[in-house]
């Protein structure tokens, strides 16, 4: 457009006093004009701002040189086209505005400071435009007149803000506001249309470590590595990954209510991060503990079910960490014991509850006992025997493991000295024990107040203890073998790094763990090939091999093929008390002979629990003796023909259709109709549950003590039970 057009615009808006937009007339000379166009080109040219003009129909009758070039055409190949064409009308999905410039333009009304993206290819920019509608004499609309400037800075400014507020700025992930909010608006929605949504709450096991000797920014960096771990391990739809703070995250994962795949994923995070890490050209291991909640079942709001999820990630830790746990209504109570445990564990050492039992450790040629590992035992005074699957973990996190594993050190040196021969004593070394630099002395004290030869003392190490400073470490190691005794690194296998480690650290025996026994003798397994390299190589190295967990004759028979020295196991003897080691080793030799059954079943679990069997529309009460993934057996009914459907329930939603395909007397063998999946801790649990908005609209039984009746259909009649009842406390307690 040439300067002279340009100049006509300007008389024509100086003369055009019909606008009812028009800014007020001033009177104009030419020079004034000229000056006019002048300063419109000079504004033009320095990139402070743009104009643009239209008419009724939305086509571009003026538009400035300078935004010509950004679009990469020649301005009279725009001119013509609808103003529209020059944007890329895409509304920020986080813009909660919902007005776009077609809608603007038809309203025929003043705008100002829209924001639109140029289209320009390859590049974004964003303008701020405003526009002023136009009319001729007659009051009739004849186009928009507006002008726009470049604001690309001020949106990335604005948008790095919004995304610092929204998003963890060291590992890219929602922080706690996002997922906070991202959480209580799916459960809402999600609760108006009865659909689920599962939480996970992950903490890392032994980042502290990794913290306290590399330095917080390797910490950082690690914590960077775990984030891109898991965006590559959840990618189900709709799922969104934060890191809340410190080394806890957080997944969400909308309509997912199915408990085997949510196992699947958590079981593969546990094992993802766990994986080594390399971190400042120093390797370093983690591990991770999972919790899960699952809308509506486990809380109906936000609240309900961070609390859920956070109670099972509470209970995953507390049962010995890297596990998962699925949040259940028994944890409560759970965790108020955990919490009466730690209280009272300060005092257990001081007044005399905690002993000290013996599980022995079998030539695998001979049945001899070889050796014998020290186990801790506490025997609470209200509560009885506590399992040290409990009050180990939180030993661990009360900081009391290690006065807890020198305690057992000094008591099992002090009782192994006692016994004939040249059996040995076992004892397990925590983490926290070998990193003690003080911990070699206490070694040395207990062998010398107990007067037992050092050569008779193995002290069992995971691959955790490598976890601290490598010199540290391997001066640790150095002190230990100058004082004589044993070392066996324990769990081998389950870790990622062991040949390392066998390739420095002095170890004298390999004890392999019991997840390599589990189906060695199954044609499929590739255990024994496993377990049979592990010999090879501890043969190679001068070193003993025990394997761990031996409950069956057909594992026994593998081990003793595959050239395994020693058998630690059920089939051998479980951990017994000192007096019944010293009675045993009265002549000098302890030879056990192997009692088990002839193959290992891994599906069998013996339980004794009350389920309800619900036929027809009455629910029975029964005892539930044991429990497989396919199936169970139950006592409590007569008279129940093979062939009857029950639908088992186990309580919290947990139904399961079941078919009679055993019965005799009180006693009835149940297969399911869809097996059971893992629940985290060693149980089992259905895969779907109940939701409650189905429960709340139908008539559901609710349980009873004894038999019940559950409310029938509008119109249909009471129907007489069909089997008969006895108490379950009368029911013989033998295990079939």
């Amino acid at each position: 457009m040439s300067v002279g057009s340009v100049l006509e615009r300007i008389r024509n808006l100086r003369g055009s006093g019909a606008s009812k937009q028009a800014a007020p007339r001033v009177d104009l000379t030419g020079q004034e004009l000229h000056e006019a166009v002048l300063l419109l080109q000079d504004y033009e040219a320095s990139g402070l701002g743009w104009f643009w003009a239209s008419d009724r129909e939305g086509r571009i009758t003026y538009i400035s040189d300078c935004v010509a070039k950004l679009l990469g055409q020649e301005r009279s190949a725009i001119i013509g086209q609808p103003l529209q064409s020059m944007f890329i009308l895409e509304r920020d999905e986080d813009d909660p505005v919902e007005r776009t410039l077609p809608l603007l333009l038809s309203t025929r009304k003043t705008f100002s400071d829209l924001q639109v993206r140029a289209a320009i290819d390859g590049k974004e920019m964003w303008w701020s435009i405003s526009g002023r509608p136009q009319a001729d004499e007659a009051g009739e609309f004849t186009g928009y007149r507006g002008n726009g400037n470049d604001v690309t800075a001020t949106r990335q400014s604005q948008r790095d803000a919004s995304r610092l507020a929204q998003y963890d700025s060291l590992t890219g992930l929602a922080n706690r506001h996002r997922m906070g909010k991202r959480l209580s608006a799916t459960l809402t929605a999600y609760q108006k249309s009865k659909r689920s949504c599962a939480v996970m709450m992950m903490d890392l096991d032994r980042f502290k470590a990794v913290n306290d000797t590399l330095g917080h920014p390797a910490g950082d960096e690690l914590l960077k590595q775990v984030a891109g771990r898991l965006q590559r391990i959840v990618t189900e739809p709709g799922c969104e990954i934060g890191r809340l703070g410190g080394d806890e995250f957080q997944i969400m994962i909308p309509d997912l209510d199915d408990r085997g795949r949510l196992g699947e994923i958590a079981r593969t995070i546990i094992t993802m991060i766990s994986q080594p890490y390399q971190i400042e050209g120093s390797r370093c291991v983690i591990g991770a503990s999972v919790g899960i909640a699952i809308a509506p079942y486990d809380g109906i709001n936000s609240e309900e079910l961070i609390r859920s999820a956070d109670l099972a990630l509470y209970a995953s830790k507390g049962g010995g960490r890297g596990q998962f746990r699925f949040y259940s209504s028994e944890l409560h109570s759970e965790a108020e014991r955990r919490r009466q445990i730690e209280e009272e564990l300060r005092d257990a050492l001081a007044h005399d509850q905690m002993h000290v039992v013996y599980q022995p450790i079998i030539d695998t040629k001979s049945n001899k006992v070889v050796s014998l590992e020290a186990l801790a035992r506490w025997t609470h005074p209200e509560l009885g025997e506590i399992s040290p699957g409990v009050f180990i973990p939180i030993a661990e996190e009360a900081n009391l493991i290690g006065a807890l594993g020198d305690w057992v050190l000094k008591r099992a040196c002090a009782e192994a000295a006692g016994w004939p021969g040249g059996v040995r004593v076992a004892v397990n070394v925590s983490a926290s024990q070998f990193g003690n630099a003080g911990f070699a002395a206490v070694v040395a004290q207990a062998l010398a107040h107990s007067g037992l030869q050092p050569e008779r003392l193995e002290l069992e190490l995971t691959e955790s203890v490598f976890l601290g400073d490598e010199n540290a470490t391997s001066d640790m190691f150095a002190q230990l073998k100058l004082l004589g005794v044993r070392l066996a690194l324990d769990d081998f296998g389950t870790g990622y790094s062991s040949l390392s480690y066998l390739q420095h650290a002095p170890f004298d025996k390999i004890k392999i763990d019991k997840s390599f026994i589990r189906g060695v003798t199954r044609p499929e397994s590739r255990n024994s090939a496993i377990i049979a390299s592990i010999v090879s190589l501890a043969d190679a190295l001068k070193m003993d091999t025990t394997a761990e967990g031996i409950e069956a004759q057909d594992e026994l028979h593998a081990m003793r093929a595959l050239g395994v020295k020693q058998i630690q196991g059920f089939i051998y003897a479980c951990a017994v008390p000192p007096d019944e080691v010293s009675a045993a080793m009265l002549s000098g030799t302890w030879v056990i002979e192997p009692e088990g059954p002839s193959k290992y079943r891994p599906e069998r679990r013996t339980v004794l629990r009350k389920v309800g069997l619900i036929h027809e529309d009455h629910r029975y009460e029964a005892m539930m003796r044991n429990l497989s993934r396919t199936g169970c057996l139950v006592e409590g009914l007569v008279d129940v023909p093979v062939g009857t459907p029950f639908v088992v329930d186990f309580g919290d939603g947990q139904l399961a259709v079941a078919v009679v395909r055993r019965s005799a007397g009180a006693t009835q063998g149940l297969e399911f109709e869809q097996q059971l999946v893992d629940d985290g801790a060693g149980g089992l649990c259905t895969r779907h549950r109940v939701s409650p908005y189905i429960l709340a609209q139908v008539a559901a039984p609710q349980p009873v003590a004894g038999a019940g009746q559950y409310p029938p259909q509008p119109g249909m009649p009471l129907s007489i039970p069909r089997f008969g009842q006895i108490e379950t406390s009368k029911v013989r307690t033998k295990v079939a």
